[in-house]
């Protein structure tokens, strides 16, 4: 048992040797519009950050998500069925989270998987001494890989891939599909998946939702630049940086820079990178989904889906999806 986990919890730590986090940091800044994975977003300060997000009144996901669970909980376990794991990719301290465990009959293991070690042992332990009776198994990996999974105490009848939020438009269409093929992996024979899926609306509703009144967003976003400077040894000067989020309608989806606010020059990795003034990074791209295609990019990946449902001013929806 991994030390400063609870006693129904195990820790399983996965090689990221495959993955050069700095070479793919360097690669995305030396592009002609620079540009950074989400995933920078996540060490222990920027989950928490995101943590307080999801609270925000103009965060519509997260209640919308949760009207969805609150309301179909029935449903959603009626089609989970008994001793089932629930592999979550992303890990898990929301409500919606503990909806499905205290529902779900006779859950064999739940397996948060996350790339945020720090994040991921404080959240699992929160479930583990929570729900006691469930065998908490947490994966520190990066979840757009396959990685092993950790075999529980109670041999699983099937394995349920949990995506909760809205993470899936992070993904372009193309990186969606690769990431629903390893979900496909790893949800196994008569396996599953339940993900929220973010749907096309109003646009001022879309942009209040990144651009909110309490400034937690940008914070969120500028933790990014804190963290390269962290663990990464840049020199970035975060005050000449500032939080920008606009909705693309052509492409369909909201677009979250960091903008230079001077001319200037960044250090890191023994190299140079030279910011022009309003010069943008790119640091987040979230689509909205039509139903239709989304189930056409489920398809490509081996999924069928099998149910939608939506909350009651039809904003987000929540998918259960069989592998075919």
């Amino acid at each position: 048992m991994s030390q400063g986990l609870a006693k129904n919890a195990a820790l399983t730590e996965q090689d990221q040797a495959a993955t050069d986090d700095l070479a793919e940091i360097i690669h995305g800044l030396s592009l002609p519009q620079k540009a950074l994975s989400p995933k920078f977003f996540y060490d222990e300060r920027g989950s928490k950050l995101f943590d307080d997000i999801t609270r925000l009144p103009e965060y519509y996901p997260t209640n919308a998500e949760l009207e969805i669970m609150q309301d179909r909980i029935g449903e959603i376990v009626s089609l989970i069925g008994r001793q089932a794991s629930l592999i979550e990719f992303g890990s898990g301290s929301s409500m919606k989270t503990r909806i499905l465990l205290e529902h779900l009959d006779e859950l064999a293991a739940y397996v948060p998987v996350d790339i945020s070690r720090e994040h991921l042992v404080a959240a699992a332990n929160e479930m583990a001494r929570e729900f006691p009776a469930v065998e908490v198994l947490p994966v520190a990996a990066d979840f757009t890989h396959p990685f092993s999974l950790p075999n529980p105490r109670v041999m699983p009848k099937r394995n349920i891939v949990y995506f909760p939020g809205s993470t899936i438009g992070n993904f372009s269409p193309e990186a969606a599909h690769e990431l629903l093929k390893v979900m496909h992996h790893e949800a196994g024979e008569d396996g599953a998946l339940l993900i929220g899926v973010d749907l096309q609306k109003d646009v001022e509703i879309i942009e209040r939702a990144y651009n909110d009144a309490a400034g937690v967003t940008a914070e969120f976003n500028l933790n990014m630049l804190r963290r390269l400077n962290n663990e990464y040894g840049a020199n970035i000067d975060l005050e000449k940086f500032s939080h920008r989020a606009i909705y693309n309608r052509e492409i369909g989806r909201i677009e979250m820079y960091l903008v230079s606010s001077d001319a200037q020059t960044v250090k890191l990795g023994g190299q140079s990178f030279g910011f022009e003034a309003g010069e943008t990074i790119l640091t987040e791209h979230s689509h909205k989904y039509t139903l239709e295609k989304f189930a056409k990019i489920a398809a490509a990946a081996g999924f069928s889906v099998e149910k939608v449902w939506t909350d009651s001013n039809d904003l987000f929806s929540v998918q259960y999806c069989l592998r075919d």
